[in-house]
This record gives structure tokens, sequence and C-alpha cells, in this order.
């Protein structure tokens, strides 16, 4: 399996992410300029977290309109599994490939720490590896990560069964006191309506190994990497 990490000025999680596929589990990767227009050669492209083009106008407003996004779109287009998390997840819905909107957290805080997400659905190729209704336990780092999508939106997300992740209590309660943010109906995930392109805020790629605090983060790139090699 190859991935590729998108890199933008500003991306800061592209390390941690590399390092997790490439060195845990060791899968064969490279990093992707913006300018890049071919990821045709990936089985996997991720956009990891950060602050591309500094968030000026509004994060993910500018990378948007890098090449690379072009050539992400049409990547998808065929099939091609594409993750974003954090800023890839703002940058997603700013290009058009996840419905929505990442806004300002409710709290107007930026919040780093553990959260706990309900999986919703095991008919992912992100999320196959687990049940439905198990709880991973995996950090966010973000400022404006509260999902909001207009009600017809969200109607169609849920009956379609498109929300993969919700903050949730440790029991699994999706609760207001769960919600770091205020995202809308608690979610903290979703796919395109192929299935094949994720947006999630919380960071899987900085808990994959007990070093580091958790180990929940694997369980999502190993029904990745089990649903490629199917």
């Amino acid at each position: 399996m190859r991935f590729g990490v998108v890199v933008f000025p500003g991306t800061w999680s592209d390390t941690d992410t590399h390092h997790v596929l490439s060195e845990v589990f060791h899968r064969q990767g490279e990093y992707v300029w913006r300018k890049e227009n071919d990821p045709s050669r990936f089985d996997l492209v991720i956009l990891p977290g950060g602050f591309s083009y500094g968030d000026y106008l509004r994060c993910g407003a500018i990378a948007r309109f890098s090449p690379v996004m072009s050539a992400v779109t049409d990547f998808a287009a065929g099939g091609g599994i594409v993750a974003g998390i954090c800023n890839g997840f703002q940058i997603l819905c700013e290009a058009g490939l996840l419905p929505g909107a990442l806004m300002r957290n409710d709290v107007l805080q930026f919040r780093c720490m553990w959260v706990n997400l309900r999986s919703e659905t095991s008919e992912t190729p992100f999320s196959g590896g687990y049940p439905a209704g198990q709880v991973l336990r995996v950090p966010i780092s973000h400022g404006e990560g509260r999902y909001f999508a207009d009600p017809d939106t969200l109607r169609e997300l849920e009956e379609e069964g498109r929300v993969v992740f919700r903050y949730s209590t440790e029991g699994g309660q999706v609760s207001p006191d769960s919600n770091p943010n205020g995202s809308v109906n608690n979610i903290a995930g979703i796919v395109n309506a192929k299935g094949n392109v994720l947006g999630m805020m919380p960071h899987p790629e900085r808990c994959c190994e007990q070093v580091v605090g958790g180990t929940d983060g694997a369980l999502i790139f190993n029904s990745i990497i089990d649903h490629l090699a199917s």
C-alpha cells in the first residue's frame, strides 16, 4: 500500500501522519506538495492537520484552490480513498468533497484534549475493523472544529449512515457535556455519499503508539489498510 500525505504551507501534522503509516504500520509513502497534479500512484491520500496558509480568510479556504486539490478531487471521484484530519477536514468541506462547514468552537477557545468518539457505523473503509458503538479515545487540537450543516444536509447524513464518529462519554452516551466544540448532533467525522472520503476533526495519528498515551487511532488506520488489502 502506498500513501501520500499532502503538504500545504502551514501544514504541521504531516510528519506525525507519515511517521505512523511508515514506522508503525510499515507502509510506503511520501509527502505530496501542494503543486502535485497526479496522485494516482497512491492507494490512500491524507490531508493532515495544521494551519494551511495560516488559516487566512477562513480555515481551508485558500488551500482549497491549490493545484493538488483538483487532483485529489479527481482521485476521489475515481474511487480513491481520501482522509482529511482536522485542517484536512476543513479543506475537504471548502473544496466541496464533503458537505457542511467547520466553525469556531462554541466555547471560543482552542481545545487541545482527549475526547471519546463513538463509532456509528462499520460500513466504511475507515471503520470496518471495529463494531458500531465502540468508543475510541482520540485527541483533538483545534479552534474551529464545530461541525455545522443545514437541516436537509444533516437529515441526509443521518439517514444515509454517513456520520462515522460522534463525541460521546466514555460509556458511549452522546450528550452536550461530551461535545468539546458545539458540533451539531455531536458530529466528529463524516463520509461522502460514496463512502470513500472521510473528514474528522480528532487526530488518530496522535494515538497509535502507547508511548503517546493511547493506541485507539490504530483501529482507524488498520481499517483502511484491511479495506485496501481486500
